[in-house]
């Protein structure tokens, strides 16, 4: 087996591993577990680069944020909204151990359309928590070392946005050119190295 075609099926795997245990935090509504999940798949998407992956990652921060408010669950269509999220990750799931790649693009799509068929304050809100999963998660790909304009584009939001958020938590402010002492770093050295 080639080196993309075992890396191609373990990305698959790793993926598929996450949105089984999504589905299961969102049967159960464990935003803890599912933001955590987001994390993990993140860490997978500034490694690989693959829009895919990182649309995944907006969709799993992005319920995390959901579940955690309260005051979506009160909208009118919020249980036929979160059902139907619910079934679309599941589809995605079936479509991925099936080896339908297409398939399961179609069904992060269509997840995401599902918001365009809401109304009312639901479809704002949401359409907010989504707006702000992006750029957060875009900042996050910028932290991992990926370039503000590539994360910028790969996300949808602009520039302008990404360094303001990355200004306000601090992410952009970590001086590279800091090096610890000379004797800090051999001592380091020698216990990688067990000297």
């Amino acid at each position: 087996m080639k080196k993309k075609e075992k890396e191609a099926l373990q990305e698959k795997a790793h993926i598929l591993n996450i949105l089984k245990q999504v589905k299961k935090a969102l049967i159960k509504k464990n935003y803890v577990k599912i933001k955590n999940l987001s994390n993990q798949v993140l860490h997978h998407a500034s490694i690989h680069q693959r829009p895919d992956v990182i649309s995944i990652t907006v969709i799993i921060y992005a319920l995390s944020k959901m579940i955690e408010r309260e005051d979506y669950k009160k909208e009118k269509n919020w249980e036929k909204f979160y059902s139907g999220y619910i079934q679309y990750i599941e589809n995605a799931i079936n479509e991925l151990e099936n080896g339908n790649i297409e398939g399961f693009r179609n069904e992060i799509t269509l997840l995401r359309q599902s918001i365009q068929n809401l109304s009312g304050n639901l479809k704002n809100y949401i359409n907010e928590v989504f707006r702000g999963a992006k750029i957060n998660k875009a900042s996050r790909l910028y932290e991992h070392g990926i370039s503000m304009e590539k994360t910028a584009k790969i996300l949808g939001v602009s520039l302008w946005e990404l360094s303001e958020y990355a200004g306000k938590t601090g992410i952009g402010d970590v001086n590279l050119a800091v090096t610890l002492p000379l004797k800090q770093r051999i001592k380091y050295t020698e216990e990688i190295f067990e000297i």
